[in-house]
């Protein structure tokens, strides 16, 4: 009898990850989940044993009937329902997804470090760049830059061998990298923040000391995301275990981090909505070189901000749909707009920045006269007169505005100086005192080619030091 019943109990088995005890009839028998990616802490795994001594099985989707475990307490809730939507759509079509959706996001976060990597070069290489808003720009640039970079090495440790990763084999240098990772982007949109509170100021506000402002900008745009990561990865710490940190994303403490990322987005979008209402006004009233050019910032920022709205909430809303092209092109759409975020910025903020375009111009206008002397293009050049007076205009001197080519005259006798008109360090202006100069311009007027000048005379002074003072 005892042999009778030890046959109608369930064998003991090994799955892929646990090995079950044999089972009594009509019995469930229960074990620690295992630590894996996506698992949860204290859940626990069973299996069934039927009352005629065999483990419960279930159909699989080639018809055949294979043994269960319930492991779904084990197994996050959004990884679950992500499972159902595949199966639905089909698990070749799901995979095909994903992997046209991690193509879009290596050449998007590759062309986003590229592009970055040029800009700030450009912008720390031209000191004519170096202002306050150039200042932000180069931040934001350094924390969009630096987002890039811990994804690009999160991605690449994915797609490595067993053998030769090297985060996902360290508990603690994964924790660290993705730390990192969410600090920068945290940052990223704290400088967005900061770039429309900036505009804001600069158009809505009659007196703005942007020099006192700029460096309370600096330490908040750096500190207060660190504080606000500090927090996150304080309860991470002491509510989470290794298994969750792998989709650390889908646990409610990211809402630590999301929820001040929505609010300075929704904040950003009521700025960039008023910056627009307050320059059409002041555009019709006046139209100054200032409010040109922050204008030409506001509409960087009227693509910009909202783009990287968009593709922030979109990670927000449901993805589980029941159709797999409604899928696709939620997924398709939503990590081609987060990767090539550095890569607009880049090209809003720089490629296409006229302050910037200038400096290049220049650049390549002086390298191109300091080897050919002979060729360089139409510069706008001022020359004032400082060696006579016309009594016509009472003993002033004149300041002369006018089109014309670099050159540059080599000295011929110790008694004659060499001459030189473009740029001498300034930007488009060169002070020519007239007397000794005029008879050489005389003499090589076919070089120099004054084309299109249109005199603007002006009275002015000349200071001791050299300088002129308009009166």
């Amino acid at each position: 009898m005892a042999t009778s019943n030890a046959t109608k109990y369930c064998p003991a088995m090994c799955d892929n990850w646990i090995c079950w005890p044999s089972t009594k009839p009509d019995h469930n028998v229960t074990m620690p989940c295992p630590k894996l990616a996506g698992t949860l802490e204290n859940a626990v795994a069973y299996r069934h044993c039927t009352s005629e001594g065999r483990w419960e099985t279930k159909n699989t989707t080639n018809g055949t009937r294979v043994d269960y475990t319930h492991y779904e307490a084990c197994i996050m809730l959004e990884l679950q329902e992500l499972a159902e939507m595949c199966n639905q759509f089909g698990n070749d079509t799901c995979l095909k997804i994903a992997n046209t959706t991690r193509i879009i996001e290596m050449v998007g976060l590759s062309f986003s470090f590229m592009s970055l990597l040029i800009s700030l070069y450009v912008f720390f290489s031209y000191r004519i760049l170096k202002n306050n808003r150039t200042r932000i720009h180069k931040n934001l640039f350094v924390a969009t830059l630096l987002q890039v970079d811990f994804r690009l090495i999160k991605y690449i440790d994915q797609h490595l061998t067993e053998e030769n990763k090297f985060l996902l084999k360290d508990y603690y240098l994964y924790e660290i990298c993705t730390t990192l990772m969410e600090y920068a982007k945290t940052a990223m949109f704290m400088w967005m923040f900061i770039e429309g509170l900036y505009l804001h100021n600069v158009i809505t506000v009659a007196v703005f000391r942007e020099h006192l402002y700029i460096n309370i900008y600096v330490y908040a745009g750096w500190i207060i995301p660190a504080i606000m990561t500090a927090i996150w990865l304080g309860v991470m710490i002491w509510k989470v275990v290794e298994t969750t940190w792998t989709y650390y994303y889908f646990l409610p403490y990211y809402w630590i981090l999301e929820g001040p990322r929505f609010f300075l987005i929704i904040v950003n979008l009521l700025f960039l909505l008023n910056i627009i209402r307050v320059l059409i006004a002041k555009l019709r009233e006046t139209r100054s070189s200032e409010l040109e050019q922050v204008r030409k910032a506001v509409r960087a920022a009227i693509f910009l901000l909202p783009l990287m709205g968009i593709a922030h909430i979109l990670f927000l809303l449901d993805y589980r749909v029941k159709r797999s092209w409604v899928f696709a092109l939620w997924s398709y759409t939503t990590y081609f707009l987060n990767t090539f975020q550095g890569f607009f910025v880049a090209v809003l903020y720089c490629f296409l920045n006229g302050e910037v375009q200038l400096a290049i111009k220049n650049s390549f206008y002086l390298q191109m006269s300091l080897r050919n002397y002979d060729y360089a293009p139409c510069r706008n050049v001022t020359s004032i007169s400082s060696g006579s007076k016309d009594a016509n205009d009472g003993g002033q001197s004149r300041k002369s505005s006018g089109c014309t080519q670099c050159w540059k005259k080599t000295p011929h006798s110790p008694e004659d100086n060499a001459v030189d008109i473009c740029d001498n360090g300034r930007r488009h202006t060169t002070v020519l005192p007239m007397v000794e100069t005029t008879p050489m311009i005389n003499n090589h007027y076919d070089r120099c080619h004054m084309a299109d000048a249109q005199a603007s005379w002006e009275q002015t002074d000349l200071s001791p030091t050299g300088t002129n003072e308009p009166k």
